[in-house]
């Protein structure tokens, strides 16, 4: 490059900065960019001015309500961390987080599995620490693995006061004070389609709010809680977002009143997909304070197996609508025994409650304890009437007992006999020998064929079951079971007495009601 090149850039070079100089000058000084705003008017600004609908003041006020309703209630509710032995309860859990089979994948079998880390939820019931939560979400966990997490993140070891299994409810204890209880609401005040927070740590995010609204109540049926026969399902069931970690937790109107403890999840993929469903209050409320009066249940018990009345049910009893609860049979032994309450009897009410379901009555019956005096307002042969009863603890309830009665068996003429039901869906036959001593009965007649999806199949009747009584009158044989069924009119409905096996062997009595075909 010769002289005069050099000298050329270099005055380029020395014209630039002063041009930059000048500009930059310029723009502090705003004479630029004020001429292109004059020239183009205002400059362009992201996003709009205004929101696109202006809030009234009711919606204002409406979102002020959930805001006022979380920051209360939030407190009132405290996370759950528990480390398990395999084998414990998984059905409401996350473990190891969302990553379980990246965790589980890698965990060659010949290695005995980890202990199981699990989360879940609990309210606060007292300031001074004692706490309500899922028993599933403490079941299998030593009691020196249970903390507890409180809302302003203090974490506390926790003593395991009592389980009641049958409810799915436990009760914790801290050591702490000047804790913020829930407030309990009344479960009568429970309405459907009412607005409801739930509160809990679902997949391990802390004090998270979920919002729905009552979509049912009087749930039962579901399955959830244990295969007893004596377990407690009368949910509560929302749509409110419920997931694993929830468990637990509170569920709360917009007062800030406690109405359930969020249990159970109705799911195929073990996560939200629409509803879950919770304890109610009255059934918690009686459940803590029986626990912390000793850590005992003391629930007291009416001692028999109940079936839900439908229209045929309600029609073949001569009441006027299906309500109440249908006894399909009485345990020996039992309180109903002693009160005199017999099998076909329905419970209308309940100390003046109108007993809408079984799960119904079972929820009221759970709030009672063993000694007290009920008042059971029943409907037999057409009639109402009253029975005091005095609840008894189950331990001193025995299980159903063997059919008395010297009634004869089968003739050898009927033996192996199947007489064909067609327009009702199902054949019968005599009662065997190897049937009699299996379902421990002494009369009937056995269930030979149903046709799948028939009438007979919708009402309930299966192969295998054993009809002991047309309404109360006792079959003894296939003659006599089509004699009675005879007797009645087109149109007419018959409530059967039925006995069969259940799904781990034991000996189930139940009703069947059917409609008599034209």
């Amino acid at each position: 490059m010769d002289r005069r090149t050099l000298l050329a850039a270099i005055a380029l070079v020395g014209i630039g900065m002063v041009i930059g100089v000048v500009l930059v000058s310029h723009l502090g000084s705003g004479s630029i960019i004020g001429s292109v705003i004059a020239k183009t008017g205002t400059p362009t600004q992201v996003g709009a001015k205004q929101p696109p609908v202006q809030a009234v003041e009711s919606i204002r006020q409406f979102n002020r309500v959930f805001v006022e309703a979380a920051n209360a209630v939030m407190p009132s509710v405290v996370g759950i961390r528990v480390v398990r032995e395999q084998g414990g309860s998984r059905r409401m859990f996350e473990f190891f987080g969302p990553f379980r089979r990246f965790f589980e994948e890698r965990i060659p079998e010949e290695i005995t599995p980890p202990p199981q880390r699990a989360q879940g939820s609990g309210v606060i019931v007292t300031e001074d620490g004692y706490i309500v939560t899922n028993n599933h979400v403490i079941e299998g966990a030593k009691e020196e693995d249970i903390r507890v997490i409180t809302h302003d993140g203090k974490e506390y070891r926790a003593k395991i006061v009592g389980r009641d299994p049958l409810t799915d409810l436990a009760l914790l204890k801290i050591e702490a004070r000047g804790l913020k209880p829930a407030y309990f609401g009344n479960v009568d005040d429970i309405q459907v389609g009412e607005w409801v927070i739930a509160v809990g740590n679902p997949l391990g995010l802390r004090s998270t709010i979920t919002a729905g609204i009552v979509s049912a109540t009087g749930r039962g049926g579901l399955g959830v809680i244990s295969g007893d026969p004596y377990a407690v399902e009368n949910f509560i069931q929302t749509d409110a977002a419920i997931n694993p970690g929830n468990s637990g937790g509170g569920l709360f109107t917009l007062q800030g009143a406690l109405i359930g403890i969020n249990t159970a999840i109705a799911t195929t993929t073990g996560f939200y997909q629409g509803y879950g469903f919770a304890v109610p209050v009255d059934i918690v409320r009686a459940v803590v304070e029986d626990l912390m009066e000793d850590g005992k249940i003391d629930r007291g018990y009416i001692g028999v197996q109940i079936q839900p009345v439908d229209d045929v049910t309600a029609k073949a009893l001569g009441l006027e609508k299906p309500q109440g609860a249908i006894v399909s049979n009485v345990l020996k032994g039992s309180a109903a025994e002693r009160a005199g309450i017999k099998e076909g009897d329905v419970i209308l009410e309940f100390d003046g409650i109108p007993i809408r379901s079984p799960n119904h009555l079972q929820g009221l019956v759970v709030t009672r304890r063993a000694g007290q005096t009920v008042r059971l307002t029943i409907w037999r042969d057409g009639k109402r009437l009253d029975k005091n009863v005095t609840l008894r603890r189950r331990d001193e309830d025995t299980t159903a007992s063997r059919t008395s009665g010297t009634e004869p068996s089968e003739s050898s003429s009927e033996e192996g006999r199947s007489v064909d039901l067609e327009k009702l869906g199902f054949s019968i036959g005599a009662l065997s020998e190897q049937t009699r001593s299996r379902l421990e009965v002494e009369y009937g007649v056995e269930v030979r064929r149903v046709t799948p999806y028939s009438y007979a199949w919708e009402r309930g009747l299966r192969s295998g079951d054993v009809i002991t009584h047309v309404a109360n009158t006792p079959v003894r044989s296939v003659a006599e079971f089509r004699r009675l069924l005879g007797q009645r009119k087109a149109g007419e409905a018959v409530l059967l007495r039925v006995v069969s096996l259940g799904p781990d062997g034991e000996v189930v009595r139940r009703i069947v009601s059917l409609e008599i075909p034209s």
